[in-house]
């Protein structure tokens, strides 16, 4: 008989609290040692990170049991009798550091101005957009350089990914989809006479989902306007034909990798991601969550 099982559940005070007794049972099931309090807070909070939703609890137990049994590992070499958060953190903080090579590896070109990613000033035409890279289970963010370039012609949105092939049907998708709100939004009775070419800028390898089309219109719509965007600001969200932005996948991680870069560089106190609203949950703005 085939059944089709929920991997992951959502987020309550009930729910947690039958959480923690899982992770109890993963435990003794392990036969590993007791976990605090505040350890068990932080497995939750690391559950739904790996839901992606503050509002879910991961039920997928095998990373689970790895992140007990490494933090398990900890609390010995600590001499400690009942496993601690800090022996919880020191795990996931260890596995950032044996996963993050390709991470630090591109943080340093942009950080080096290999990849050109500017984090101050106003430039007109051009916005960071934020991708999602994942390398065996780690998931990283990072910024990348969308610019548009726009000149009279016969209303053609080229997309410069699509045109060497290097963007998927998802990616395409997109721009076809920010070309339908620009025709029905200013082009209802002539013709746009209007020609736009669109790239991500120093990307070698394949561009695919839609995550980035909000960030491409605005691009699009500053070249038109000649008004420049700040910099300081990165951009994540989908846009529909009715210039709706819509959610998105990979939200902590692409707001952790322009906070990374742009901490490296030095914190202004202007910079920041803009996500769409349905990305942040109602109770998550209630209690300061976001």
């Amino acid at each position: 008989m085939l059944a089709d099982f929920e991997d992951d559940v959502d987020r309550t005070a009930e729910s947690e609290a039958t959480y923690a007794r899982l992770i109890s049972s993963l435990l003794v099931q392990e036969q590993l040692k007791p976990l605090d309090c505040d350890g068990v807070a932080l497995v939750l909070e690391h559950a739904a990170r790996l839901a992606d939703d503050s509002g879910k609890l991961t039920l997928l137990t095998d990373r689970l049991k790895g992140l007990l049994a490494e933090a398990d590992f900890w609390a010995s070499k600590a001499k400690h009798e009942i496993t601690a958060r800090s022996d919880v953190q020191r795990a996931l903080d260890e596995n950032v550091t044996r996963m993050s090579r390709i991470r630090d590896r591109s943080q340093d070109a942009i950080l080096h101005d290999i990849s050109l990613i500017d984090t101050t000033g106003n430039k007109t035409g051009q916005v960071n957009g934020l991708s999602v890279l994942e390398l065996s289970g780690f998931r990283f963010g990072r910024p990348t350089r969308i610019t548009r370039r726009v000149r009279p012609g016969a209303g053609k949105v080229v997309d410069i990914e699509r045109e060497v092939e290097l963007g998927g049907p998802i990616h395409s998708k997109g721009v076809l989809i920010l070309s339908g709100f620009l025709a029905g939004r200013y082009a209802l009775d002539t013709p746009m006479s209007l020609f736009a070419s669109l790239v991500f800028e120093q990307s070698y390898g394949g561009v695919e989902g839609d995550s980035a089309s909000s960030a491409e219109l605005y691009a699009l719509m500053s070249a038109l306007a000649d008004i420049p965007l700040r910099q300081g600001l990165a951009v994540t969200g989908s846009v529909n034909q009715h210039d709706e932005v819509q959610a998105i996948g990979g939200v902590n991680e692409k707001i952790e990798g322009f906070f990374e870069v742009c901490t490296a560089r030095g914190l202004s106190g202007s910079q920041g991601v803009l996500i769409p609203k349905s990305n942040v949950r109602a109770s998550d703005v209630a209690t300061g969550c976001h």
